[in-house]
């Protein structure tokens, strides 16, 4: 038997594996309408065999198959990872073609079977693949309207679809079924022109709150992860690390090995695995090898990271400016500089990086955590020196992303060690390896400067920014005079440590996206710099930042989020109120936070946190209201608890004993509220509530007891010495 058919991978109502080359996918689809459509643009093409002018084959997006029963498969390169687009997306579908969500199978993420995607991630799905869905989603109504006109001998107008059937309006006993009509032909189309989309008023299924499709395969066991796969005789994978990150094998003592029977060694450059056919035997004999390393020099510390940015980072680039800064010193009665730090962050998923895989013949099947499944094709076509059509990742869940399964370390891994063991094998990282080799986000100092006139209107905004990028920085608050500078990483002088590519990095260990990239970094220090800014002119920070706002979205969304927070209210003692606005993937958000502040233990319990947001349409309020959640939830990790301590590479965190998260005990309730846009398009859902916690936290402290914490976390330690600075 076929290895990748021992398990049958469960997604919706999808339970049998098929076997595609990713050439021939239209032509061996079995019979039915197949709508082609790609997120560039809409045209019609006349067959599915028709290429581009450049001769090249016709690079679609996403495919639509009405099958013969009925049923209706989305093919999308995009993945599923606990954002619910296998439930949003579905819900798009059935909407305009006319079917209940439960008849439409999400087929992601598959590189066989699905279109090229760059990879899942910046809340892009919602925002640019579910329109053109929607589009081809409408087109496929109108071909089967078309085909079900000349099987009645009724004029097109004359007909109505619903729930997957075609009647005849008034005359309900005259139908025909999708199924029907599909039956024994191969139909295929691409879109045509700009179909008539539905307006919300009409809307049955977008707008209606729905559970995930797929919660319930995630409670019962029924869904599967990729370290849920099991072959035929399949080995465990454990590499053996050093304790220095971007340390350099030396030499490999494997003698010890001995005493276990049926453990294989092997060893790729810098890469040593031990194998097994029981995992505990592969992790036992791995801490056996004795490897000798070449680790790098330590540069800096937790404690001295954001001096080592300032002194190391030499050039930066203008992203924004405006109006002249010495006009605005002179326009302003105050101003109020400061620096603002935020450490680095781990991505910390449930599900550590795992890949399982085997070769069948001189090709690589693979299922991995990733959310770049097109991109891990790439890289392992790349570092095997294989033919890319001879790669096939496999569809998957993944137990969470957060930008973090972007880069495929343990995907490259697991190949390699398959290919030299020549058997199928399974590399599931402990969570010591996850915190090593995760691509971080980075350290970042942000330098603040705002002045103000005596009306309370801003007159000046400096911003510079090291390490955090500009998401979400393109200023929102009416501001004549303002520039924002960038620090690049990258532009660093010194001995720096070197990473694979020989790219030239600040940062101690590998850093990357992690959920709204920058964005938390930054909206920190930009609403707290305000709130330093409001109190010190005697200024409610609401007032404040109404009377200075410029976007009408921005608004309405603080608006919503005063109206449902009731900021006017008494507060108790001990108890502060924060604000923090933010911008991400098009959605303007606001969050009100309380907290209360023991002053003396300076332990923070968050209360309540509202967060507003304009997100245009709203797909599935379910599916917003959880993520929202999610993101809050997360956020007051980064905000209060989560803190990488290290010397150079190596790092104290290696499990959540000495890496907090948030804690269900400490999670406050959480109020969501959105603006109704419903005949709007869709915006980012996943990222923006998460940029605007921290900023809404540390202002909520101060109002509770007058600590200004100017680092995230914030932590008891760091608003005890502020509160005892006040005192002094």
């Amino acid at each position: 038997m076929r290895p990748d058919k021992i398990n049958e991978l469960y997604f919706s109502d999808v339970n049998e594996p098929v076997f595609y080359d990713r050439r021939k996918f239209l032509k061996t689809l079995g019979k039915g309408i197949i709508v082609i459509f790609s997120l560039s643009e809409l045209s019609l093409l006349q067959g599915w065999s028709q290429t581009s002018n450049s001769g090249n084959e016709l690079d679609f997006n996403a495919y639509i198959h009405i099958k013969e029963d009925g049923r209706v498969n989305c093919y999308t390169g995009k993945i599923e990872m606990g954002q619910g687009i296998i439930t949003s997306l579905a819900q798009v579908v059935a909407e305009e073609l006319e079917v209940s969500i439960q008849m439409v199978d999400m087929i992601m993420g598959d590189t066989e079977l699905c279109p090229y995607d760059a990879g899942t991630w910046g809340s892009l799905t919602t925002r640019f693949a579910d329109p053109v869905i929607r589009a081809a989603a409408a087109e496929a109504r109108q071909i089967l309207l078309k085909l079900a006109s000349e099987k009645l001998q009724e004029p097109i107008e004359n007909l109505v679809a619903n729930n997957g059937v075609i009647y005849v309006q008034h005359s309900e006993t005259i139908q025909i079924t999708y199924a029907e009509l599909t039956k024994g032909k191969k139909i295929v189309e691409t879109l045509k022109n700009k179909p008539t989309i539905k307006k919300s008023a009409d809307f049955e299924i977008i707008g209606k709150p729905i559970i995930s499709t797929d919660a319930i395969a995630k409670v019962t066991g029924k869904a599967q992860y990729s370290g849920d796969i099991k072959l035929p005789g399949m080995v465990y994978a454990t590499v053996v690390r050093p304790d220095v990150f971007g340390s350099k094998k030396i030499s490999v003592n494997a003698a010890e090995l001995s005493i276990f029977e049926g453990v294989e060694l092997v060893e790729e450059g810098d890469l040593v695995a031990v194998l097994h056919s029981n995992p505990e035997v592969a992790n036992k004999a791995a801490r056996k090898v004795k490897v000798v390393w070449d680790a790098p020099k330590a540069e800096a510390t937790d404690k001295t990271i954001f001096e080592h940015l300032n002194n190391t980072i030499t050039d930066s680039k203008l992203f924004e400016e405006e109006g002249d800064l010495e006009a605005g010193k002179k326009a302003s009665k105050t101003i109020v500089e400061a620096e603002y730090y935020d450490g680095y962050k781990a991505h910390a998923p449930m599900e550590t990086h795992s890949a399982t895989c085997y070769f069948e013949g001189d090709k690589l099947i693979m299922w991995a955590s990733t959310q770049t499944p097109f991109g891990l094709r790439e890289q392992l076509s790349k570092e095997l020196n294989m033919a890319l059509e001879k790669v096939h990742i496999k569809q998957i869940f993944l137990g969470g992303g957060f930008g973090g399964k972007i880069y495929n370390q343990q995907a490259i891994e697991a190949a390699i060690i398959a290919k030299s063991c020549h058997k199928p094998v399974q590399l599931v990282w402990s969570r010591r390896e996850e915190f090593m080799y995760d691509n971080f986000r980075p350290a970042a100092l942000m330098k603040a400067k705002a002045g103000v006139d005596e009306n309370g209107k801003l007159q000046l905004w400096e911003f510079d920014i090291y390490c955090a990028g500009t998401r979400g920085t393109k200023l929102f608050y009416e501001v004549p005079n303002n520039k924002t500078s960038v620090f690049n990483e990258k532009n660093v002088s010194g001995n720096s440590h070197t990473n694979k590519s020989n790219s030239i990095s600040v940062h101690p260990f590998k850093t990357g996206a992690w959920r709204a990239p920058g964005n938390n970094s930054t909206t920190f220090a930009r609403e707290s710099h305000l709130d330093v800014t409001a109190f010190k002119l005697g200024i409610d920070p609401l007032e404040f930042r109404l009377n200075n706002l410029k976007n009408k979205d921005m608004i309405a969304t603080l608006n919503l989020a005063a109206e449902t927070f009731n900021w006017k209210r008494a507060k108790k003692e001990g108890h502060g109120y924060g604000i923090a606005l933010g911008e991400d993937a098009g959605t303007c958000v606001a969050i009100i936070a309380q907290v209360h502040v023991d002053k003396s233990t300076g332990i923070v319990t968050p209360i309540h946190i509202v967060c507003a947001q304009d997100m245009g349409q709203v797909v599935n309020p379910h599916g917003a209201t959880v993520q929202t959640e999610g993101g809050v939830t997360m956020g007051l990790g980064y905000a209060l608890y989560e803190d990488i301590e290290f010397t150079g590479g190596k790092l104290k965190a290696k499990n959540f004993n000495n890496y907090t998260i948030t804690k269900f005990s400490v999670t406050p309730t959480i109020t969501c509220a959105f603006i109704d846009k419903m005949d709007s398009k869709p915006q980012g859902g996943g990222e923006p509530a998460i940029i605007c916690v921290g900023g809404a936290i540390a202002n909520a402290v101060f109002d509770a007891c007058g600590a200004r914490v100017h680092q995230m976390p914030v932590t008891p330690e760091r608003i005890l010495k502020e509160i005892n600075k006040v005192i002094d």
